[in-house]
């Protein structure tokens, strides 16, 4: 026998991933009873043994969960026989008397009157399990239970759907009423009935509670349902019959405890009604009768009131509505008692459905405000009734005063034609509920926050004109970020909220510490950063800060680790520790200290860090379109994501969430990125600014430094980084063809210096610039600089400006034009251009001719005058040394030099005393070294370990550490006389890595620096693949090496054998001399060893697992790599340009050997500094420094351009294909709607003339019939037809 799923939850066979078979004994012991199965018995019996325990076991644990139901409900069974008067062989119960038990009782009055309370006794119900509905593609199952409709507790039945069923409580309960046979419905009110209810079962998380059969109102909702069933396999839909157990056919086949039973759509026999398969569950409620409704109907009202009364999440009470759909008099009854209960329950009509609801809808419409209808309406609605009924006329008053006390409640029923397209049925629920059972308008958006119907919010909650206090929507707030709905949060700032208001400390390290998330980064990352975190740790917001620096590695800093955030954190707390917060509001000092601490300048920056620490991509997004800074905020939470997607990664427990929150991170990658390019086309030169801003909200970093540390290639290679990238690298200079060419001949001749072109002030201004930098710039006084300034001001824009606003004529001049032209003098100039072109009509062509000649002539004495001013020596050779792009030749002049000394001193015979090429080694690796501990010293601000740890993140620099220590024990040797020759080949193998180096240094260029990044991915996968080869050769040269020197002892050339042999055959060398023992005369003189053949069945195995399998992987597996970064070359040399030109940009001026002298200079400059309090000037970071307006103008630009680029992505989504496509199918939905509606309008139409033909033809059989018996007549009585004819003509006049 098969068991349900929903009532064996904790029941399972399969053992848990890493669990030893001991674990999985003892708890399947702990939980079932004792299961010996002993990991030392081996025998076929232990095992069966074993199995039969544990099958035992799960029978056990069924049977105790089928007892509780079996305990808790109960079935009714009549035990008292009353003979039906209109049937005596049957029983008022509706059974006859074979169907009732030995022990009935049967009483002959007559007078007596069957009661299910008196008449019936409770026994353990005996039907329950699980339906299989069989009728559509795929079974549809539901789960029902048989249970007695008098006396069965409501709680019970909770207990049933959570417990048993594995609901969650509803948040919101619709109880759908009507008709109980079949009605029809127009198309277009059936299609928009089927929508309504799917939309707000599927929005809200409703529970709808029909009847079950399917029969009347609830086949039309059991259709609309498995409608949206259909379309969304994987929401299910909670729908909940409550049947009567009598009337549902073929009910025997449901008896039976914990079955699975097959049902087959079957045509209900007559008082038998088929249960509807699209509902999920089934309460079949019993009263001991077979074959009558009413034993549901109190029942069901029970389960809806016990539901309404419990709380939900938002600490009210569950909403409930009934929705009214046709309906007889009984549904009018059930209004009533829906709009006069305590607390009353909201009703939804639906007008145009027939019988009940157009009843109660035509005295809704045109009743009084006093409740009254009119005096002429009375009638009409009476009739109606007696009419729509076939009731008596005491029957229609009695309806008629029913149908008055419901609409009496106005506030408590709503209206809705489904026939009109503008009124939704799912919106007119809601409102419905808002209208009779809400107060304020926080509890209304609580109630839309939790159905998630922001659409009901925004056009029926916040009124514009009602004023809304800022708390009450801010606790609305509050419970939106909580529960991650971006839309509600988008409206609610949108009507007034204020976000630096709202977001407090407290708040803040709320929804860090929310647990409704299925992954928490924060709680993971600090059980690995804090050790022995105490349960219901409440973490804060330093806590946050020490998560987010472990996730931007490096020496990131976030504003939360600060101290000074730590020390208004820690103030903060003192002052909201020392009273309550009316308190706080009474003290005026005290709020003025509240002020003055308030920790979030920019709210929206930290609620988009909480969004992506909780992982919640939406909210992030939406957060990050709002405030300043969007570039830098896109790069940050790329990096986070990446970060976090890489811990998940190796983590495998959460390995995998690890793929969703790198596609997260590459959505803010696409979004920099596209951003970038907005900016980019808008303004060229506040692009650049923006790459290179001083980010006080992001550890003083750059949104460049940002895109590198994430390794955003595209980013970088966008046209506008490497713009910003070039003029950093050329410095001062300012040349474009053959820059290089230039560069190394100034460098080798110095008077060439005074050829070269060199940027302004003003152009240099544009550039970024380390902090010693701008402090020298900013202190520094000299009048040579005041010169410069001068003289650079104007630059080629400026001079056109003044030639072009000096050489046009006004109007007042134009008589005096021509001989001022005859006698070459200049003519008169004007100030403005406009009146040029206006006045260059009257100007004749020669002398515009003329005119143009002197203007450029002008401009040309212009140019010279500003060019007669040279730039001084000194100024040019501070500009040409400390370009990138001088000394990165410098530097590579001097490396050439040191690898030819070197390479001198390896090549020559070792002199017990030095010669000058090695002493120039000496020296030179002396300077080397000391420039990198300066480059280590001034890499990030912080502690020694995260400078260790940034330096070591390079491998360049862990390649140089490697040389040089490798180098100093060379030197350490070189200086031992019985070390001498080890020095040599120390030295030998030392200038292996100094050769390598060459190669990054390589990578300036655009076509071999990409390749050193492929070089390195092969060798990554060649490492792996040395490994498997490691193994095959370790594997045959062991079976060689014994099976050809069966007789050796042991030494380590033994080793060298095993492994020289099988190596060097990897490269075709097999030595087929030595192959067998056999032929090898060699090495085994006295022929073959024993078991000779091995080894060339093992070299066989061996040359073939090599050349055929591992080499063709090793070239498939370059191949691969290969093709997929071959494309991304020019993108991979443009991002490692950056590093490159970073690290030439701040390497000190000189290289080695003279970098003793540089560095000594910047020793003493930095006393100076740290003299003056400067702390900040080991800031190595290149930033554009900015004055306060020009950070805001900055910022504007910003702003501006994010609010174009949503605009423009906006219009991109709208115009896309899946959005066209989208729209299509919806119009031609519409299309197909309007169809359906015609062609019912046509049938009906249709329908109609064929009704009037019928009726012509009988009144043509009538006449005829009329007109025999005139004739008959006139027979009978002559003159008859004389006479009726003159009584025509009389009528006709």
């Amino acid at each position: 026998m098969l068991r349900m799923k929903d009532l064996s939850p904790a029941v399972s066979l399969e053992p848990c991933p890493g669990a030893s078979v001991g674990s999985i004994e003892q708890s399947s012991s702990a939980s079932r009873g004792s299961i010996a199965l002993s990991p030392s018995t081996i025998s076929f019996t232990s095992f069966f043994d074993g199995l039969r325990n544990i099958r035992e076991s799960v029978i056990s644990v069924e049977k105790k969960e089928t007892s509780w139901i079996e305990r808790t409900f109960y079935k009714r069974e009549c035990v008292t026989f009353i003979a039906d008067p209109q049937d005596p062989e049957r029983c008022c119960c509706g059974r006859s008397v074979l169907r009732h038990g030995e022990d009935t009782i049967e009483e002959s009055s007559l007078s007596d009157r069957w009661v299910p309370g008196l008449h019936t006794t409770p026994l353990p119900t005996d039907a329950f399990g699980t339906i299989e509905f069989q009728s559509a593609g795929f079974p549809i199952k539901a789960q029902y239970v048989r249970m007695s409709a008098l006396d069965t507790k409501t709680e019970n039945v909770l207990k049933l759907l959570q417990k048993q069923w594995g609901l969650d409580l509803p948040k919101l309960i619709i109880t759908v009423h009507g008709g109980i046979a079949n009605f029809d419905l127009t198309p277009k009110m059936k299609r928009s009935f089927r929508k309504g209810v799917a939309k707000f079962a599927k929005t809200t998380g409703a529970w709808i509670f029909t009847t079950g059969i399917r029969t009347g109102v609830t086949r039309h909702v059991g259709a609309a349902v498995g409608e949206r069933r259909s379309k969304q396999a994987r929401r299910k839909l909670v729908t909940i019959g409550v049947a009567p157990w009598g009337v549902i056919s073929n009910k025997e086949h449901l008896v039976g405890k914990n079955i699975i039973c097959q049902s087959h759509h079957v045509t209900a026999s007559s008082g038998q009604s088929a249960l509807d398969s699209n509902h999920s569950y089934f309460l079949l409620a019993d009263n001991g009768t077979d074959g009558e409704f009413g034993a549901e109907v109190i029942f069901r009202r029970r389960i809806e009131r016990y539901l309404n009364q419990q709380k939900s999440s938002k600490g009210i009470n569950i909403p409930m509505v009934c929705v009214v759909v046709e309906g007889g008099m009984n549904t009018i009854r059930v209004v009533l008692e829906y709009v006069t209960d305590s607390p009353p329950i909201p009703v939804v009509v639906c007008a145009g459905s027939g019988r009940a609801a157009d009843l109660i809808s035509f005295a809704y419409q045109n009743t009084k405000k006093d409740g009254k209808l009119p005096d002429n309406l009375k009638l009409v609605l009476k009739d109606a009734i007696q009419d729509m009924f076939t009731c008596t006329e005491d029957q229609a008053k009695e309806l008629y005063l029913e149908i008055l006390l419901c609409v009496q409640r106005r506030n408590l029923i709503t209206i809705v034609n489904l026939a009109d397209e503008n009124q939704e049925l799912d919106l007119c629920i809601l409102t419905s509920l808002l209208k009779g059972t809400c107060s304020t308008i926080a509890e209304k958006l609580r109630l839309a926050l939790m159905w998630d119907r922001v659409d009901l919010a925004q056009d029926h909650i916040l009124n514009p004109e009602k004023a809304v206090t800022d708390e009450s929507l801010e606790e609305v707030l509050m419970e939106a970020l909580v529960n991650d709905k971006v839309d509600f949060v988008k409206l609610l700032l949108e009507n007034g909220v204020s976000m630096h208001s709202f977001l407090t400390a407290n708040r803040l390290e709320d929804l860090y510490n929310v647990t409704q998330c299925q992954f928490n980064p924060v709680s993971y990352f600090m059980k690995g950063l804090r050790k022995n975190l105490y349960p219901n740790y409440r973490f804060t917001l330093p806590d946050i800060g020490l998560v987010m620096d472990f996730l931007m590695g490096g020496a990131y800093k976030s504003i939360y680790s600060e101290k000074d955030f730590r020390q208004k954190y820690a103030a903060l707390k003192r002052v909201s520790s020392s009273g309550s917060k009316r308190d706080l509001m009474r003290e005026p000092s005290l709020r003025r200290d509240v002020r003055r601490l308030r920790l979030f300048r920019y709210p929206f920056h930290d609620l988009m860090l909480w969004a992506v620490l909780m992982n919640r991509q939406k909210m992030a997004m939406y957060m990050w379109q709002q405030g300043d800074e969007a570039m830098a905020k896109a790069l940050v939470a790329s990096k986070l994501y990446q970060k976090m997607a890489q811990e998940a990664d190796g983590d495998e427990m959460k390995s995998g969430i690890s793929g969703q929150l790198m596609d997260h991170a590459e959505e803010f990658m696409k979004v920099a990125l596209e951003f970038l390019d907005h900016c980019y086309h808008y303004n060229v030169d506040c692009t650049q600014q923006l790459l290179t801003e001083d980010l006080n909200n992001f550890s003083n970093t750059t949104c460049i430094t940002l895109a590198v540390d994430i390794r955003h290639y595209d980013f970088v290679a966008h046209n506008c980084c490497q713009n910003l990238i070039n003029d950093i690298w050329m410095g001062g200079l300012q040349t474009r063809k053959n820059s290089s060419i230039k560069v190394i001949a100034g460098v080798l001749f110095p008077p060439f210096l005074s050829m070269l072109d060199y940027k302004s002030k003003k152009e240099m201004a544009h550039l970024p610039q380390t902090v010693e930098e701008h402090l020298e710039e900013t202190i520094g006084d000299d009048s040579d600089d005041n010169d410069e300034n001068d003289n650079d001001d104007l630059d080629d824009d400026s001079i056109q400006q003044e030639t072009s606003m000096q050489t046009l004529p006004t109007s007042n001049s134009l008589p005096k034009l021509g001989e001022a032209l005859k006698s070459g003098n200049r003519p008169p100039m004007i100030r403005s251009a406009s009146m040029h072109f206006e006045n260059q009509r009257k100007i004749s062509r020669q002398d515009l001719k003329t005119l143009q000649k002197i203007a450029n002539k002008n401009r040309e004495c212009n140019i010279l005058q500003h060019l007669k001013k040279p730039l001084k020596f000194r100024k040019m050779v501070y500009k040409f040394y400390t370009a990138p792009i001088t000394k990165f030749w410098f530097y590579l002049i001097t490396y050439i030099a040191f690898l030819i000394a070197f390479s001198y001193t390896i090549l020559v015979r070792t002199l017990p005393r030095p010669a000058w090429p090695e002493v120039f080694v000496m020296i030179y690796i002396l300077s080397f070294t000391a420039e990198k501990c300066r480059e280590l010293f001034i890499l990030v601000p912080g502690p020694l370990k995260i400078k260790l740890r940034v330096f070591a993140s390079f491998y360049w620099n862990i390649w140089d550490m490697v040389a040089i220590v490798w180098f100093a024990v060379g030197v350490g040797l070189r200086f031992n006389s019985p070390t001498l020759r080890a020095s040599r080949i120390v030295y030998t193998l030392n200038i292996v890595f100094f050769y390598i180096r060459i190669l990054g240094i390589l990578s300036v260029n655009k076509d071999l620096g990409a390749y050193s990044k492929i070089i390195g991915k092969l060798l990554k996968h060649m490492c792996y693949f040395s490994i498997i080869v490691f193994i095959v050769v370790a594997c045959f040269g062991v079976v060689r090496q014994a099976v050809h020197f069966q007789n050796e002892e042991w030494s380590w050339f033994m080793v060298r054998s095993m492994f020289f042999y099988p190596y060097w055959m990897i490269y075709g060398e097999i030595f087929k001399e030595e192959i067998d023992t056999c032929t090898d005369h060699v090495n085994h003189p006295d022929g073959c060893t024993y078991g000779s053949w091995v080894s060339p069945l093992a070299m066989f195995v061996f040359l073939l697992v090599v050349f055929i399998l591992l080499v063709n992987l090793l070239i498939a597996r370059f191949n691969a790599t290969c093709i997929k970064f071959i494309p991304r070359v020019r993108e991979i040399w443009k991002y490692q340009r950056y590093n490159l030109i970073l690290k030439y940009k701040l390497c000190s001026l000189l290289p080695p050997p003279l970098t003793v002298i540089s560095l000594i200079y910047q020793l003493f400059k930095y006393i100076v500094w740290k003299c003056h309090g400067r702390e900040d000037f080991l800031d190595s970071g290149l930033k554009i420094f900015l004055p306060d307006n020009e950070k805001e103008k900055l910022h504007g630009f910003e702003t501006e351009c994010l609010e174009g680029y949503l605009k423009h992505r906006e219009h991109k989504l709208q115009t896309s294909s899946n959005k066209r496509v989208t729209a299509i199918c919806e119009r031609v939905n519409q299309l197909s709607s309007k169809i359906d509606d015609i062609s019912s309008q046509e049938k009906s139409f249709r329908q109609s003339l064929q009704d009037a033909k019928n009726g012509v033809s009988k009144l043509e059989e009538i006449f005829m019939k009329n007109q025999e018996a005139v004739t008959l007549m006139s027979r009978i009585l002559p003159g008859f037809q004389t006479h009726a004819q003159s009584l025509y003509n009389k009528k006709r006049q």
